[in-house]
């Protein structure tokens, strides 16, 4: 198993990280348990993401039941320095059940902060978190897909250098060790830099984004910076949802799917479903599967520190792992460009 360097950190992550999403909504602990002990102890994966406010979709019932279930396992297992866990604090937004329906609104304030890791170190029964991600921005800010720029009220948004100092006091204390951005666009990652190296506080090692074959925006301006300043992406939904499996290329949503438990979740990937179908087709004249395709593509990527990966049954994770031990070639990267350049981003992140 590949390992990567976190940012600037001395910590060696592997280039899968084992996606939770599901857990507590798709999957039981049990579930969730035995995908651990597999990825971990039998594939040599050594990183693990999460999030306060999963499993998605988002809801008061489940919340922070991910965070549990990852919990119990590691309370069960043990050797926690072999883990590197990384969890997320939800940014601007009305899910209030997660500060327990003290606030009107969830942002990034000192208070709201110290609630949220208070919590995940008490879900997740450990004393430190590795890597601690603002999970989306404080601004309002539309972070999770659009095709134009809409500005927003500057001052209506918790100074990014209060943000950091909030987090220093957790660095400090030896609750975190590290911090990282998620869904963050170029001038938010420029901009936590620069003020960290400018007051001495904690410094950005890594930045959480969308990135498929079929969602490639980090290319535009933040994958540079991934490189120069040593912020590398964290991919998430690099089987954009489930299409790029090639389950969904028959126009119908498979029984447990995500597309046929959650009504509209699937929406806009079925209505815009040529890049996928298109890139499926690809991978099996390749020779490859759709999966392989997809997977090791984001791995190939220089500015990819870890691509995450999320299944439903361990016959799933393990079908994602392998598809990372194929050797991405020349030919594949020039029919990923071409769908890339047909395309352009068709899902709008």
């Amino acid at each position: 198993m590949e390992r990567r360097k976190l940012g600037t950190t001395d910590i060696d992550v592997t280039s899968i990280c084992l996606g939770t999403m599901t857990w507590g909504q798709q999957n039981s602990e049990g579930d969730a348990h035995e995908q651990l002990s597999y990825a971990i102890d039998e594939r040599g994966i050594n990183f693990i993401d999460t999030a306060e406010m999963y499993p998605v979709p988002g809801r008061r019932e489940t919340q922070g039941r991910t965070e549990s279930y990852i919990g119990s396992w590691l309370k069960a297992r043990g050797k926690r320095e072999d883990i590197v866990l990384a969890t997320k604090v939800v940014g601007r937004s009305g899910m209030v059940w997660t500060r327990d329906d003290e606030v009107d609104q969830t942002r990034h304030t000192r208070a709201q902060i110290d609630m949220a890791v208070e919590n995940s170190l008490r879900r997740l029964q450990t004393d430190y978190i590795d890597l601690y991600q603002l999970h989306w921005p404080d601004r309002d800010l539309s972070a999770f897909g659009h095709h134009s720029y809409d500005d927003y009220d500057a001052q209506d948004m918790v100074p990014l250098i209060d943000i950091l100092e909030s987090l220093q006091r957790h660095v400090e204390a030896g609750r975190i060790r590290h911090i990282g951005l998620s869904n963050e666009s170029a001038w938010g990652m420029m901009k936590f830099v620069a003020l960290s190296e400018a007051h001495d506080l904690p410094r950005i090692q890594s930045n959480q984004c969308v990135y498929s074959l079929i969602a490639r925006r980090f290319d535009y301006d933040r994958a540079e910076i991934a490189m120069r300043e040593n912020v590398g992406l964290l991919a998430y939904s690099p089987l954009a949802m489930g299409v790029l499996t090639g389950k969904y290329d028959d126009g119908n949503a498979p029984e447990g799917s995500r597309g046929a438990l959650f009504d509209g979740f699937m929406a806009n990937y079925m209505k815009n479903n040529e890049s996928w179908l298109d890139a499926n087709r690809t991978a099996r004249a390749l020779g490859l599967t759709p999966t392989q395709f997809a997977l090791k593509f984001v791995e190939s990527r220089d500015f990819v520190t870890a691509n995450i990966i999320g299944a439903t049954s361990v016959e799933q994770l393990r079908e994602n792992i392998d598809a990372h031990d194929i050797d991405w070639t020349e030919e594949m990267e020039s029919e990923a460009d071409r769908l890339h350049a047909t395309y352009r981003c068709p899902m709008g992140r």
